[in-house]
């Protein structure tokens, strides 16, 4: 009995101990995505497209939008704009690039949609707009902005002066606010030229707009107010665009205003403008989905349905009508019988998830263990899908991933987010109808463009299984081969030592300016930027820079970190002639101090649990003992067994 209760002692403390470690790495909630709340608990939610309404005067307003779309006067010596994509589709929910607006510019964080028409930002007059990542747009700090006049081909406001605008979306969030005109930047790796374009300065945001970190949308859908049609009928771009989305690990990205020269065995399929009259979204022509090389028992009208197969950016996952859903579900469901289902991450939602049997599989094992997925055009064309393009990872669960496709309830659309096109260029080729995948490594994509003028290789010479993903290798300072970072941290700080060929004394009053210049060539903002020391080293000068979180965020995600080092370390900031030349010496990232109680404090727990284990084995041991003795010396003994004479008491009279 005694051993029994010293067993269960001791289990009990070994469950909390590893109950404790299991909780000391604490998974972060998924972000909001544009998505409605489940009808009721354990079903994961219908993905309804976002509402837009209707112009005044519809016809007139699509003529117009139907002939930017059909001319073809664009030129490939067009220029284009070559933009830098930033976040992650499931850590943060989107994707992000970098807008200036006005003279001087002013710099916003816009997710990328196609699925939207109108690019808007945080009006400085706003009462009813959250925190978001950069300041509000002020107007009146730029001597280039005009507000766009009431006119019969807008909405007005209640004393018709200016144009307004309004968008609702599915997930009850919206924005509205006035029209104004402005130069539009594209960043300095950009051929395209600063244009003046219509934008939106929100004087209010709801939902989901309200609270992201993001400052606002850039619409890349079908539509008069669309970026993409106002750069094509100034005639400054060819009418074409490219996303292209990283990895599992990775995040980040490019995008590409303009046409590009596509690889020779990039996979198009054709996208009809006209299917739903004055919808922005891209549609594709899917036909088939095969899992491990063998056809669902699907009729191809399901992929036809209401607005047929949509391919839209700014949803996270991928979401099929229910008889797809399920024949989907079962065949992956078949090809992994081996392997062993688990709860998902969220208890209000019934996922699929399984276990891969390790807990270090990484990205390019995943092909390994799970089945490859193909999604078949109408001309029998073929995009393979890897892991990646259908997984998340679990974030309870270490080695373990759940599908991120769903059913969409009762909708019969097919919407295909940005999950199923993670590492694969998309060629959005509105000239010529049709939509081109391309299997790469986007988190490279970026420098690729940088040394090749956007000029894209075919995937015979970046290796013919061009469907595994690596980590980004460039050539670092000091030799080393690849920006190692430690590991999935939040990082609170990137140390910088700069050589620069510039005496002390010549430095020391421009060390303001040379602050204000990097943050500009590194994208982030000035305050971001901190001077730790300078010293002397003959003519030359060593600068100890540390680049912080920004205001509104705790943390530096690995991508930005990536991208800040790589950006010195390969000499692609340029600095202005007063400054001399750079060398970046060395380089270091620290973890977040800011971190929850039990990861600061992560030994100072465990020792204590220890020692708890340690007093609690001991006092049971003590307690057995003593129990023992006890028992010695009250035990009975059997009536022929001699026992020591004890002293007789005397009877109370």
């Amino acid at each position: 009995m005694e051993r029994a209760l010293v067993n269960l002692t001791a289990a009990t403390v070994a469950f909390s101990l590893l109950f404790l470690l299991s909780q000391s790495n604490p998974p972060t909630s998924p972000p909001p995505t544009l998505l409605l709340p489940p009808p009721h608990r354990g079903a994961r939610p219908s993905m309804i497209l976002p509402l837009f309404p209707s112009p005044k005067n519809p016809s007139r307003s699509f003529q117009n939008t139907r002939r930017h779309l059909l001319k073809s006067d664009s030129k490939s010596s067009n220029p284009n704009a070559r933009m830098r994509l930033y976040d992650d589709l499931l850590l943060n929910g989107y994707y992000t690039t970098r807008l200036w607006i006005g003279t001087p510019p002013q710099r916003f964080a816009l997710i990328v949609d196609t699925g939207s028409t109108v690019t808007y930002v945080p009006c400085a007059t706003c009462e009813q707009c959250g925190r978001h990542q950069d300041p509000k747009f002020r107007p009146e700090s730029s001597s280039t902005y005009q507000s766009v006049k009431c006119n019969s081909d807008c909405n007005c406001d209640k004393s018709r002066v200016q144009c307004i605008y309004e968008r609702q979306y599915a997930e009850m969030s919206s924005s509205r606010g006035v029209l104004g005109e402005d130069i539009l930047s594209f960043g300095n790796q950009s051929e395209l030229v600063p244009q003046r374009a219509v934008f939106g300065c929100e004087n209010e945001e709801t939902g989901d707009l309200y609270s992201q970190r993001a400052d606002g949308i850039m619409g890349l859908g079908r539509g008069d107010l669309s970026v993409v049609d106002q750069l094509v009928e100034k005639g400054v771009i060819s009418d074409s665009f490219s996303l292209c989305y990283g990895g599992m690990d990775i995040g980040g990205g490019a995008m590409v205003l303009g046409g590009i020269s596509a690889p020779s065995d990039m996979v198009f399929t054709h996208s009809d403008p006209f299917r739903d009259g004055n919808s922005p979204y891209y549609n594709i022509d899917l036909k088939e989905i095969h899992v491990a090389g063998k056809q669902l028992p699907l009729d191809p009208s399901i992929f036809d349905e209401k607005h047929g197969t949509v391919l839209d950016s700014g949803t996270t996952y991928a979401y099929l009508p229910e008889a797809a859903f399920v024949a989907f579900k079962n065949a992956i469901i078949k090809e992994l019988d081996s392997l062993k289902q688990i709860r998902g991450p969220d208890p209000n939602y019934i996922d699929i998830c399984f276990s891969s049997g390790s807990s270090n599989v990484n990205v390019s094992e995943l092909s390994k263990i799970f089945p490859t997925v193909e999604l078949v055009f109408g001309d029998q064309k073929k995009l393979l899908l890897s892991p990646e393009n259908y997984l998340f990872r679990h974030s309870k669960v270490r080695g373990s991933y759940c599908l991120g496709i769903f059913q969409n309830e009762k909708e019969p659309t097919t919407l295909l987010g940005g999950i199923i096109v993670r590492n694969t260029l998309v060629t959005y080729d509105r000239e010529h109808s049709k939509i081109g995948f391309w299997k790469t490594n986007c988190s490279e994509l970026w420098e690729r463009l940088h040394r090749t003028g956007g000029q894209f290789p075919s995937s015979s010479s970046s290796g013919k299984d061009n469907s595994t993903v690596e980590s980004p290798t460039t050539s670092a300072a000091g030799g080393s081969s690849r920006y190692a970072l430690p590991g999935e941290i939040q990082i609170g700080e990137i140390r910088l030592d700069m050589s620069l060929s510039i005496n002390n004394s010549y430095l020391k009053p421009r060390i303001n300016e040379l602050t204000d210049f990097i943050a500009v060539e590194l994208e982030i903002n000035a305050s971001q930027v901190r001077l730790l020391n300078f010293t002397s080293e003959g003519n030359s000068s060593l600068v100890r820079w540390a680049i912080v979180p920004s205001e509104s965020s705790t943390y530096i995600s690995n991508v930005t970190a990536i991208s800040i080092i790589s950006l010195l370390a390969e000499h692609r900031v340029k600095f202005p002639v007063t400054f001399g030349s750079y060398k970046l010496v060395q380089w270091k990232v620290k973890p977040n101090s800011q971190q929850p109680w039990r990861q600061k404090h992560y030994s100072t727990v465990i020792l204590s649990i220890i020692i708890v284990i340690i007093v609690g084995l001991s006092a049971s041991a003590a307690w057995v003992i003593w129990r023992h003795r006890q028992r010695n010396i009250n035990s009975y003994k059997p009536v022929h067994v001699a026992v020591p004479e004890q002293e007789l008491q005397p009877l109370e009279s």
